[in-house]
Formats: structure tokens, sequence, C-alpha cells
């Protein structure tokens, strides 16, 4: 095994620091590359996708739950598997407290080609209590390009897209794909992937942190459990 090399703290503060310099660059350079995601164009969408949940049959204005924004996370789960993909699951996992997405007007699902009757119980092994939808027999996967046709075949892939609502209008923002997950799952890294960010005044373009009508983003941080007055913002 190839380990760091042994150095003296002096020579380890220097290292640091240099380091650093670099880091704070790749922080700016992050900042810029989030504001020119931000302005990115968007699509209206106008196909009647149906989705199975919990609570039956749902359409993706259904799955924003009153909110202004969706993060839709593609986790791999064919129709004929007995059980989803492990590298998602681990995204899963790592996921955290949804009331800090709610209360920026955000909603976190996922959505499977395998059928709810397969996603209940996995999803129930796992633990998971994020939402989770079926697109099974519809068109949601392959018009976002999760699901491809390879010589022949379907093949899955990993994706996240990202959606803004303006009252009963739905917009398709962003999506990346397999190592454009990298980093993300965190709450800020969720929230730099769509249209309105974590809607910090000092963010780019200006006019969104104010776009729900509520403080910017830090000040609306609570402990998880004292979020019900904030979690209607975006509604």
């Amino acid at each position: 095994m190839s380990l760091p090399e042994v150095v003296s703290r002096h020579e380890w503060r220097r290292a640091r620091q240099e380091l650093l310099v670099k880091e704070k660059a790749a922080t700016r350079a992050r900042d810029a590359l989030n504001a020119q995601r931000r302005r990115l164009p968007m699509v209206e969408i106008d196909t009647e996708y149906v989705f199975e949940g919990g609570d039956g049959k749902a359409s993706l204005l259904d799955m924003f739950e009153g909110r202004r924004q969706l993060v839709v996370y593609h986790f791999m789960f064919a129709p004929e598997w007995e059980a989803g993909c492990r590298n998602c699951s681990a995204f899963m996992d790592q996921i955290g407290h949804l009331a800090h997405l709610h209360a920026r007007g955000t909603t976190f699902a996922a959505v499977s080609r395998a059928p709810y009757t397969k996603i209940l119980p996995f999803k129930a092994r796992m633990g998971w209590t994020a939402p989770w939808y079926s697109s099974c027999g519809g068109d949601f996967n392959e018009d976002f390009e999760v699901t491809l046709e390879r010589d022949g075949e379907l093949v899955e892939r990993p994706g996240l897209s990202c959606f803004l609502r303006d009252g009963d209008r739905v917009f398709h923002t962003y999506s990346t794909y397999e190592r454009g997950l990298d980093g993300l799952g965190a709450t800020t890294t969720l929230l730099d992937l769509t249209a309105l960010g974590r809607q910090e005044e000092w963010e780019e373009p200006k006019g969104r942190a104010s776009a729900l009508g509520a403080p910017a983003g830090s000040a609306r941080i609570r402990y998880h459990d004292e979020y019900d007055e904030y979690d209607e913002y975006g509604a």
C-alpha cells in the first residue's frame, strides 16, 4: 500500500496551506458553475406521465407535493429485477432528512421502472421513507435518458433530474447521469442542481433567494423536528 509521506507538523501545515489555495479556487469555480447551471433555459413538460406510489396513481405535478421544485433520483430497478441496484441503494442511504429540502420548497423522490409491488417490499427492507414511484409501462425513463436501448436490449443507468413548478405548469430544468452524481446526496448539493439553488442572497443570478416569499435559505435552517411552519414555502 502506498501511504502519504511522513513529515513534521511544520511541513504539514505548509503543504496544507498550499492545498488550501487550490481548494478555495475550486470552491469559487464551483459557485460559478452552479450559477451558470441556474441560468440554463428550461423545457415545459407537456406529456401526461402516470406513476404509481404510496397513494396510488400520481402525475408528475402530484409528485411536487405542492412545493415549487422537485428533484427526481432515477433509481435503477428494472421490472424483471428482484431487487434495486446496489449503487443506487448506497446513494439513497446517504440522503439526509428531507425536512431541510422541504423548507426550501423542494421535494425529493425516487422513480424506477419496476412495478410498485416490487418497489414497496424493497423500500421497506432498506428502511427508506423518501417517496418512491413506479414509472412501469410509461415512457418517463426513456424520455429522460435513463433507460436506453443498446444492441436491441433495454439497459438502465443512474441519473437525477430537476423540475420547477409554476402553478400547474411543470418545467424540466436539469439532468445529470452516472459520474455526474459523484459527491451528491447532501441537501446543499441537491439544491445546487436546481433552478432556485440554495436561495441565498449571495447566489447568482439575483432574485432567486426570494422566489418562495420566504427568508433566505440559511435563515430557514431549523432542527428537523421544528420545521412545521416552514414546510409550506413554495406551495
